[in-house]
């Protein structure tokens, strides 16, 4: 399969989804509650809306999973995982570290990754054998082999659950702790400014891009039991030098 073609899609749809959100940040945009109490926005359901009608124009073949609309089955293997603004309490709060995120998977492979973040300016994106980018140049994660002089980031200081005791681990083992989180971590430890991201609590939507980025960038995309999935319900990004290290302390608490 030429992937580039779908790379070159996936670039495009995030970027016209990422001027629709554009013009409702730092609009004081109404912010809804969803039954789990998460925030949903006018914008997440317009950028969504933008992302299917794009996907179903050019490939109607193809299935699709959105966080707002849920699941659209296709005829083909194909997939389409979608996240319109992946951060929403960052954009309501008129933080500008929100991405919009499109993946493509066959079954538990995903081939192309797309994380645009539309008020930074910023992409990184990949396809399975072409090499990771940030913003047209190559995306390499850090050299850095010290935990102790790692960067970690996460999405939350608390509802580690079960997880609490490695995470905690994981913060007395690094140098720097810092909570730019949701899926801008993931963007900076795939082109080398931090080293290690965790998130104790992840669905398809919030990672769908992550792997493939990782891992064409040199790192490695993981749940916390070192298994490259999108499907884990938590995650683990590494630089790839850190990984063993970082597996060995949350296998261990």
């Amino acid at each position: 399969m030429d992937l580039q073609p779908l790379l070159d899609f996936a670039l495009d749809a995030t970027w016209q989804a990422g001027r629709i959100t554009l013009g409702y940040f730092l609009n004081g945009v109404a912010v809804e509650r969803k039954s789990d109490n998460s925030p949903v926005t006018i914008a997440d359901k317009n950028a969504e809306q933008c992302l299917r009608q794009l996907i179903t124009q050019n490939y109607p073949d193809h299935g699709i999973i959105g966080e707002e609309f849920g699941e659209q089955s296709g005829t083909s293997s194909l997939k389409w995982i979608v996240d319109p603004i992946d951060g929403t309490k960052s954009f309501m709060s008129g933080v500008p570290i929100y991405g919009c995120l499109m993946a493509l998977v066959d079954g538990d492979e995903v081939l192309v990754g797309v994380a645009h973040f539309p008020a930074l300016n910023e992409t990184v994106c990949a396809a399975r054998g072409l090499g990771a980018f940030w913003n047209g140049r190559r995306a390499r994660v850090s050299t850095q082999s010290s935990l102790k002089d790692s960067v970690m980031l996460m999405s939350d200081v608390s509802n580690y659950g079960d997880k609490t005791a490695g995470w905690e681990k994981l913060v007395s083992s690094t140098y720097i702790q810092r909570t730019w989180g949701d899926s801008y971590g993931y963007l900076l430890v795939a082109t080398g400014r931090a080293e290690i991201m965790v998130d104790a609590v992840m669905k398809v939507w919030d990672c769908g891009p992550f792997p493939v980025i990782l891992e064409e960038a040199g790192g490695t995309f993981t749940d916390w039991k070192g298994k490259s999935t999108i499907y884990g319900g938590d995650s683990i990004a590494t630089n790839g030098v850190l990984q063993d290290q970082v597996m060995e302390i949350v296998s261990r608490t």
